[in-house]
């Protein structure tokens, strides 16, 4: 019975993050779903202003709290450790559907590309951004990232093997695609609001500050002196900004 529990509970939890991850697409395009990044507000821009760096605080709190090696230690402690993985996913997701719940936007346009060729190729950038995003997981591996694996196994009995270190496809062009499929996504855009820039901006900014000083050393630790050989060689979010040193 504990083992449907927790196949219940991991399956829920991914099922609310595809929920999360979609709604993201339109709450950042302006597209397709009730509330918007720029959905009409009427609060004052200083009130406004203040309610959202909250809402990002919360996230990004949560977001690299739990994803550190000593909390899990000490979640998994007390929990079962197959829904770790799936308790993050899931206080994550919450925490984003907690922004587009209660974001206040900011409708001031900061720049509006008029020329329909451009804007174009804005539109497609962004969408270009979601699907680096999302082939970036299953390059390493999608069901493992979502928690998913860790329920299958402790369904089958069987331990979940640590995370295999690979370097595939986009990341041989940078060591985070993902990130850098959200900054694409979040930057590219026709029509820049205040609201989507404080957005973008103050994301962009935890993204570079998590990376670089959280998670890099987190793997640094883990991996060891690949993943140091790693750095050197693969720029860390902007493709094409090393060059590999000639032997001989």
């Amino acid at each position: 019975m504990k083992k449907i529990l927790v196949l219940i509970y991991g399956a829920l939890a991914y099922l609310v993050f595809l929920v999360a991850f979609i709604y993201a697409i339109g709450f950042v395009g302006n597209m397709f779903v009730p509330k918007t990044i720029d959905s009409v507000g009427d609060l004052p821009l200083p009130k406004a202003f203040f309610i959202n760096v909250i809402l990002l605080s919360v996230f990004a709190i949560q977001h690299s709290l739990m994803a550190r090696p000593s909390f899990k230690k000490w979640f998994t402690s007390f929990v079962n450790p197959a829904i770790e993985r799936s308790t993050y996913i899931l206080l994550s997701s919450l925490a984003l559907i907690l922004i587009y719940w209660q974001w206040q936007p900011m409708t001031s346009v900061v720049w509006n590309v008029e020329n329909e060729i451009i804007a174009l190729i804005l539109t497609a950038l962004f969408f270009l951004g979601w699907v680096i995003v999302l082939l970036s997981t299953f390059m390493i591996n999608h069901f493992e990232l979502f928690g998913l694996a860790q329920i299958y196994n402790n369904l089958k009995n069987k331990k979940t093997p640590n995370p295999k270190f690979q370097t595939n496809y986009f990341y041989k062009l940078v060591r985070h695609p993902i990130m850098l499929g959200f900054i694409i996504a979040f930057w590219a855009t026709p029509t820049m609001t205040v609201g989507h820039l404080m957005f973008t901006l103050v994301t962009t900014l935890y993204i570079l500050i998590a990376v670089k000083y959280l998670e890099e050393k987190d793997l640094q630790k883990s991996i060891g002196e690949k993943y140091l050989t790693y750095q050197k060689e693969v720029p860390m979010i902007v493709p094409f900004t090393k060059i590999k040193k000639r032997i001989g």
